[in-house]
């Protein structure tokens, strides 16, 4: 009599010789090897040893404030326009003390200052409230604070607290996609893909030199592939030269007369 446990064994399947293997891990979607993003830091830590971002403040405070007003705005032009409101306004409590419509009147040569003037109070508010005045050093604590979203907590923790992040503004957004460096559809996308494609020993300064690098070299209507340092490696369709600009180290930059 069979053993009822055992399982009749019939013909072997047409595909009974084929191995089932497990799909390896999607790689990160770049178009350059290691080898090639490390060359293409390394020659970005030659041209600026020590990026800088490039909107004024005098603390903590005044940054997550002038990031805030940044949003669809120059550096240039917020600068311009907090110089005077950060000397009589530099804590939360002296922004309170100072008033939306005061605070509307030092920003309003920069676009929506009136929603903006609204959020520099109310995130005022918070910190006193909630932070003792102190602006808090987590992402997560950061972007509860009104008007402050990723890309802004990402420039204060990194700016203001020396932590690596990526802070994907226009420019970036721009060059990840435009070199293939990191493309993607949306700025989370590209921060996520950023984060893992640059070396580590590079990321904490990555961000700057991407911004410069879009805001000066690679710009937005026509890149200055002749002023490039990195040309030849650079896999961008629309490239005009593949002949590197001489790798010098640039003059130091001079915060509040950049121009856009």
């Amino acid at each position: 009599m069979a053993n009822p446990k055992l399982k009749s064994v019939g013909k072997p399947s047409q595909n009974s010789n084929v191995i089932t293997r497990r799909k390896p891990a999607a790689a990160v979607k770049t178009a350059y090897s290691v080898a090639e993003r490390e060359e293409i830091f390394r020659r970005f830590s030659v041209q600026r040893p020590e990026p800088r971002g490039e909107l004024e403040h005098t603390n903590p405070f005044t940054l997550v404030v002038a990031v805030a007003l940044s949003a669809q705005a120059t550096d240039a032009g917020v600068n311009k326009a907090t110089r005077a409101l950060f000397k009589v306004a530099d804590t939360p409590q002296k922004m309170l003390d100072l008033g939306e419509e005061k605070v509307r009147d030092y920003i309003k040569t920069i676009g929506l200052y009136r929603n903006k003037a609204k959020n520099v109070i109310a995130l005022s508010q918070m910190l006193v409230d909630e932070f003792a005045g102190k602006v808090p050093e987590t992402h997560e604590e950061l972007v509860r604070l009104p008007g402050v979203g990723r890309k802004t907590a990402n420039v204060v923790l990194s700016m203001a607290f020396g932590q690596a992040t990526m802070a994907v503004d226009t420019h970036i957004f721009r060059i990840a996609n435009r070199i293939r460096l990191a493309p993607g559809k949306t700025p989370d996308e590209v921060e996520a893909r950023l984060m893992k494609v640059v070396p580590k020993q590079y990321l904490y300064h990555a961000h700057h030199w991407l911004i410069l690098h879009g805001r000066y070299t690679c710009k937005a209507r026509r890149p200055e592939c002749e002023c490039c340092v990195i040309a030849d490696i650079c896999k961008s369709p629309e490239k005009s030269s593949d002949i590197p600009a001489p790798l010098v180290e640039l003059p130091p930059q001079v915060i509040g007369e950049a121009v856009e």
